[in-house]
């Protein structure tokens, strides 16, 4: 049986070398070992190539969309709690029982009025005040009895509040089905106003709290800059959009295809479930229903049809945040790695085909030349000295035939060592590139790794860090916009406020109407860095250092950095000032600075430096305001 088993192996095999030999008969060798390449080498090569490409791929966009999920979790929790913040207070501010009591009186005596005017404002002026973003806190009533002193208490009248007249926002929120919602405020997107009634033992309406809260307090740090351009939104039951990194969509219906064309129920908890808002169309308006309907479809914002990556993540308070990350980020990332994968096998694949068609045609050419010579021996020709050289099935005619031999060995051995020289050139030009994503990835482990010890110290100064290293490493760009710079030298004082703690006291002056100006990368934070190197300023008691932005007049920016560290020599600084000590290693740095804000501005720029050794030092540096990116100048 072995035996068999043996001979049908033996058999097949001949049978498989017959038909490559007949497939082959008709090919030359060099065709040969071309077919021999593709079926080999190119064609495993594309397959697995085209498996890598697929596969990093989907690993990328994997690794985007846990960051991203988990990302909008995270968002999430820190408005859930806020929320629920908020609805604490206006809750238990409303389900006060004494409060509740006295706006429920009849009053007869005025000194019965003072002590509930006094109540209110003893209790919960202080409330008002546990929480941030506070902007008006007030509690209305209708009790007829009662006064209202224009600082907690208040009766609905004709005055203006939150855009609408404050007996349609109380009649709107007598008729809301929700003892507690949400809204935005009408015409003003920097605020969020919460609406609380006060209802007694028997349901009846004694009141409302009134909280009207800044929207950039709340809300506005979560929502300003997430996902790469991305945006996110905060919506009630409702679908209505409470907050939104595009503030002109608050106020707006917000249709995403998983909800359907349906809207959801307006009911509420009591911890608030954020119902329609009343701020937005209440009774009093004088809208028709008809014009009413019109305007609600056409202030809604669809993104059913939208290609790019959609997130939902509810709230356990009934709202729900969504998140709309634009693919073109990922998009371009794949790109990249298509085009370094494609760029790289291409590149192998054709040093390879290179390297077999140098190969082949030299064995074809002595083969040929062989020949040749054999034919010139079979007329008679024996100049040819004859000696062994190769051990190859060529060397052993080649050894009859020594200058042939010599001359296609030293060609033979040439193209290897070039080859091998070009394999370790490009090796060597792999292993110099840095990739600052790595760094970046690095740092982001380092705080994952933070994160689950709970080491807040650590986070901080890894998300530092990060932004240091983002401006620091981008090698493609030279000029920023101020309040990039500011947030550059802003992450290096934080990370030297963890290494000298408490010793520095950092002060900011800056003029918001010059943060959108540009200025060129890395200016600020070399002089920042002379404080500790050369100023020993955490050797100083009540060390400062206060930074300085002004737009000044005839269109100028004036960047400062002052310390009272230990100052600098008048004969130092006067060397400073005329380049001496630039290229000496004083490590100052003021001439590189100086040179690259004359590459960008000109002779617009200046950079001065003042001091008073042992007392004080002051840096500034003046130049063009420019809002639009600035080039090198030609004449620079």
């Amino acid at each position: 049986m072995i035996y068999s088993v043996v001979k049908g192996e033996e058999a097949l095999r001949l049978q498989w070398n017959r038909w490559i030999l007949g497939f082959t008969r008709r090919l030359s060798l060099r065709n040969k070992i071309v077919v021999l390449y593709v079926l080999i080498l190119l064609l495993p090569t594309l397959v697995l190539s085209s498996g890598a490409v697929y596969g990093v791929i989907r690993s990328f966009h994997h690794s985007y969309t846990n960051t991203a999920e988990e990302a909008v979790r995270q968002t999430a929790q820190i408005v859930d709690f806020s929320k629920k913040s908020y609805d604490l207070l206006a809750v238990r501010t409303a389900t006060d029982g004494e409060l509740i009591a006295r706006l429920g009186r009849e009053y007869a005596d005025m000194s019965e009025v003072v002590d509930t005017v006094n109540y209110v404002d003893r209790t919960f002026l202080i409330t008002s005040k546990y929480l941030p973003g506070i902007a008006d806190f007030r509690i209305y009533h209708t009790n007829e009895t009662l006064v209202q002193d224009g600082q907690l208490l208040w009766r609905p009248e004709a005055r203006m509040l939150s855009g609408m007249e404050e007996r349609s926002w109380y009649e709107a929120a007598e008729k809301s089905d929700s003892p507690l919602y949400w809204s935005s405020v009408p015409g003003n997107a920097d605020q969020t106003v919460i609406t609380r009634k006060i209802i007694d033992n028997t349901g009846n309406l004694l009141g409302v709290v009134y909280i009207l809260l800044n929207y950039d307090t709340v809300f506005g740090e979560l929502l300003d800059h997430p996902f790469n351009d991305g945006s996110l939104y905060i919506v009630d039951d409702a679908h209505r959009i409470l907050a939104a990194t595009d503030r002109a969509d608050i106020g707006k219906r917000l249709q995403v295809k998983d909800w359907g064309d349906g809207s959801a129920s307006g009911g509420g908890s009591e911890a608030g479930t954020g119902g329609a808002a009343p701020l937005q169309g209440a009774a009093g308006s004088g809208t028709s229903i008809a014009a009413a309907a019109a305007a609600e479809k056409s202030d809604e914002l669809d993104l059913t049809g939208t290609k790019d990556m959609l997130m939902t993540q509810p709230l356990s308070s009934h709202w729900t945040l969504v998140a709309l990350m634009r693919t073109k980020h990922l998009d371009n990332q794949n790109r990249m790695v298509l085009l370094l994968i494609v760029s790289i096998v291409t590149f192998f694949l054709l040093l390879s085909l290179s390297l077999m068609t140098t190969i082949v045609r030299n064995i074809v050419r002595r083969i040929r030349k062989l020949g040749s010579r054999m034919g010139g021996l079979s007329r008679g020709e024996f100049e040819a000295s004859v000696r062994y050289s190769e051990n190859d099935e060529l060397g052993e005619l080649e050894n009859r035939f020594n200058s042939m031999s010599e001359q296609l060995g030293k060609l033979v051995e040439d193209i290897t060592k070039a080859g091998l020289a070009e394999k370790e050139q490009a090796f060597k030009a792999l292993q110099a590139q840095i990739n600052p994503h790595f760094i970046y990835n690095s740092l982001g482990l380092l705080r994952w790794r933070a994160m689950d010890v709970d080491d807040q110290e650590q986070i901080q100064i890894i998300d530092a860090l990060t932004t240091f290293y983002r401006i620091t490493l981008n090698n493609q760009i030279s000029a920023i916009r101020i309040r990039d710079e500011l947030e550059h030298v802003k992450a290096y004082l934080d990370i030297c406020q963890f290494r000298y703690p408490g010793r520095v006291k950092v002060e900011w002056a800056i003029d918001d109407g010059a943060l959108d100006f540009y200025t060129i990368k890395t200016v600020l934070q070399p002089i920042v860095e002379n404080c500790y190197l050369h100023g020993a300023i955490t050797r100083k008691p009540g060390a400062l250092i206060r930074i300085t932005v002004d737009r000044e007049a005839e269109g100028m920016i004036r960047m400062s950095v002052y310390d009272n560290g230990q100052g600098i020599d008048p004969q130092v600084l006067a060397d400073i000032s005329q380049g001496v000590h630039a290229g000496k290693g004083s490590g100052f740095g003021t001439p590189n600075i100086k040179e690259r804000l004359a590459l960008y501005f000109g002779t617009g720029a200046e950079l001065t430096i003042g001091s008073e050794p042992g007392e004080w030092t002051l840096v500034s540096i003046v130049f063009p305001a420019c809002a639009v990116e600035p080039m090198i100048r030609r004449e620079a």
